[in-house]
């Protein structure tokens, strides 16, 4: 492409010269000037000042995002000349090439990705009907070639000098999030502002990274919720990122800054297939298969109320240690994220003794079963770690519908047709037994060590119902008979007589014969009932 000089560079966007000086500017180009001066006019964006301004806050410019996230020289730009039609509010004095936002495609690990890159310096961001063209463009691409869609998201919102043509577009963008979904896996970063019916893109897509101190998600921002209910919040604390990682689970990542989160989108992806027809990538790794961990060994504690840390066991058993958690900071009574077994990728769900016992709750179960449903629809198999007392008593989860959100999750686990791999640690009490993945719906391979508790509840609870009678006549035999019925019940071996457990393992066998049942199970086939789609209970 020819060099640019002084002469054919053309002056920044804002920088008093409108949209017809350029172009009459451009008429006076020769051919490789004119696109070399074009090129160089929808690279600058809002110009180098907003630029500038953007990196005071903390952020970086749409074009610096990409080149975090693609593999080097890999990023090939669509649309780039595209502008809005809008003619009204002074709107057609102010075009600049690109438009607000940049779309394209290129490669993360050599693999392809379609992305779309809202650029903040240019009207804020703001989203006109040729700014969701171009978004729209690259998701149908994304489809039609089987490819993973990243949206790069930093936008004032819907633009208003567009009316109705705005909000168009976010409907267009909306319904290829809904008919992409489960067909390629779509990612979204919000690095700047997401408000109003913006945040509906991002809400339907598979997972959302948040930066922390410079992105922000809401409905309605602190001002219009002063006005209408008198309440004061801070943008950070109404839609940060800590808000919607910790508070609300709208978020999956907490990221410390943008380049951050960009690395988390491209270790996400590392996890993840390109569509639902294909299989997760296969990442060699040196940890032996048949690694028997000795730590395992001496993990529970000798108390079983006592608590300990289930990501311990997590660790110990897939591949070099290294667990990428979702979800990290919402319902820590439930566990779940992406790890290796034989360099293969696997979905972790668990629950978590350290918080709250690992009882599930409204929270835990929600959280269980987005999870459970993403990795089915991505042909990721599933390891379930089990240790779980029972559903969380009381009004509050009562009354927050606990019965339909505990649902969802034993929908989850027995609609997913992947792999299904369990294992018991401890306890298994109760309905909770059944929802974790057990052979009743439909697991594949389930495992106990000799330590797990199956039962319909803890040993002093059926004590207390069981023998009402005898222990009001003798209350020194409580402890007789909280002993027998453990040894009779609160144990692995009336479940594996019964097949319902295949087989009760030591505990630093865990890996081993994890990895063993994975290959076995890696040309699985389940054929399902021919139907619509299933009503999972919302």
């Amino acid at each position: 492409m020819g060099e640019m000089t002084s002469k054919n560079v053309p002056p920044e966007p804002g920088g008093g010269m409108s949209s017809a000086q350029r172009q009459e500017r451009l008429r006076e180009l020769g051919p490789r000037e004119k696109l070399a001066a074009l090129d160089a006019q929808a690279e600058l964006g809002g110009g180098p000042e907003r630029v500038e301004k953007q990196h005071q806050e903390g952020k970086l410019s749409a074009r610096e995002r990409i080149e975090l996230l693609l593999d080097p020289g890999s990023f090939i730009e669509l649309d780039k000349f595209k502008t809005h039609r809008a003619e009204d509010f002074g709107m057609s004095a102010k075009k600049i090439l690109g438009d607000g936002v940049v779309t394209g495609y290129g490669t993360v690990e050599g693999r392809q990705v379609f992305l779309f890159a809202q650029d903040f310096t240019v009207f804020g961001g703001s989203l006109s009907g040729a700014y969701a063209e171009k978004i729209c463009k690259v998701m149908d691409l994304a489809v039609s070639t089987g490819c993973p869609v990243v949206g790069l998201n930093d936008s004032g919102g819907a633009r208003i000098q567009e009316g109705v043509v705005s909000l168009a577009g976010y409907a267009e963008i909306f319904y290829r999030n809904v008919s992409s979904s489960g067909v390629v896996p779509q990612l979204s970063a919000i690095l700047g502002p997401c408000a109003g019916g913006a945040v509906y893109s991002p809400a339907m897509t598979d997972f959302i990274v948040m930066a922390k101190n410079t992105s922000y998600m809401f409905i309605t921002g602190p001002d219009v919720i002063k006005t209408v209910t008198h309440e004061e919040v801070s943008k950070e604390d109404l839609g940060g990122a800590q808000a919607h990682n910790a508070k609300s689970g709208v978020a999956h990542f907490a990221a410390e800054d943008e380049a951050a989160a960009i690395r988390t989108l491209r270790e996400l992806l590392s996890f993840l297939p390109s569509n639902n027809l294909d299989e997760p990538p296969l990442v060699p790794t040196q940890d032996p298969v048949d690694r028997r961990d000795e730590a395992l060994k001496t993990i529970l504690p000798e108390n079983p109320n006592k608590p300990y840390d289930i990501k311990e066991v997590i660790r110990a058993v897939v591949d070099d240690r290294h667990f990428f958690e979702v979800h990290e900071h919402w319902a820590k009574n439930m566990v779940c994220g992406f790890a290796r077994l034989g360099g293969r990728s696997v979905g972790i769900v668990a629950n978590q003794p350290a918080i709250l016992a690992g009882v599930l709750d409204i929270d835990a179960s929600r959280k269980g079963a987005r999870f459970v449903r993403t990795c089915d629809a991505f042909n990721i198999p599933l390891v379930t770690f089990v240790d779980v007392p029972g559903f969380l008593p009381g009004t509050a989860q009562e009354w927050g519908g606990i019965i339909t959100h505990g649902a969802k999750l034993l929908y989850a686990f027995a609609e997913a047709t992947v792999p299904k791999l369990t294992v018991i640690t401890r306890k298994a009490y109760g309905g909770a037994y059944d929802v974790m993945a057990s052979k009743h719906i439909r697991a594949d391979v389930n495992l106990a060590w000799p330590t797990a508790q199956i039962a319909v509840m803890g040993p002093e609870g059926a004590v207390n119902i069981i023998f009402r009678g005898e222990l009001a006549k003798a209350p020194d035999s409580r402890p007789e008979l909280v002993q027998a019925y453990r040894n009779n019940f609160a144990n692995p071996y009336k479940a594996a007589e019964l097949g319902y457990v295949d087989e009760v393992i030591l505990p630093e066998q865990t890996r081993p014969q994890l990895c063993r049942a994975l290959a076995m199970l890696r040309n699985k086939r389940q054929e399902v009932p021919q139907r619509k789609h299933g009503n999972i209970p919302l």
